[in-house]
């Protein structure tokens, strides 16, 4: 399974525009190779350089194996969102306070759907574990 961005290469920095410095949308991303056994998609946007744990800037699942593009700005139409590490539902952009962090874009095709509402990272992760089939990554780079 593949993660890609026509916005960015992997490990190279993101624009401004999907920043707090920016729009603060999220960037456009291309899905290839899900395993043609999988039942939903999970979509993570960790930042694991940030100060404790890693902060969650995008939490999305449940979105169809079938999904070859997520939109600029956009969700998958039938993606249910998981709160971030704001308390919110929905995408906050990399917005550091110093140095440059690295955003990790985690790719998950599962054996199944999740029956959650509204979790975070945590009960994601915990709920996935023996339903992961593939994984794929897209690393991302932003400093102030």
């Amino acid at each position: 399974m593949k993660l890609s961005s026509p916005a960015f290469q992997n490990s190279e920095a993101i624009p401004v525009k999907y920043t707090c410095d920016g729009d603060n949308i999220s960037p456009p991303l291309i899905i290839e190779g899900v395993p043609e056994d999988a039942r939903s998609l999970v979509l993570i946007m960790e930042d694991p350089d940030a100060p404790g744990k890693p902060f969650v800037h995008w939490l999305i699942y449940n979105f169809s194996p079938f999904t070859t593009k997520i939109e600029e700005g956009n969700l998958p139409g039938e993606a249910s969102m998981g709160k971030n590490s704001s308390d919110n539902t929905g995408y906050t952009g990399p917005c550091p306070p110093s140095d440059a962090h690295r955003y990790i874009f985690k790719l998950y095709a599962l054996s199944n759907s999740l029956s959650l509402q509204y979790p975070i990272a945590e009960d994601i992760y915990s709920a996935m574990d023996n339903a992961i089939l593939a994984k794929a990554e897209l690393i991302g780079t932003y400093r102030r």
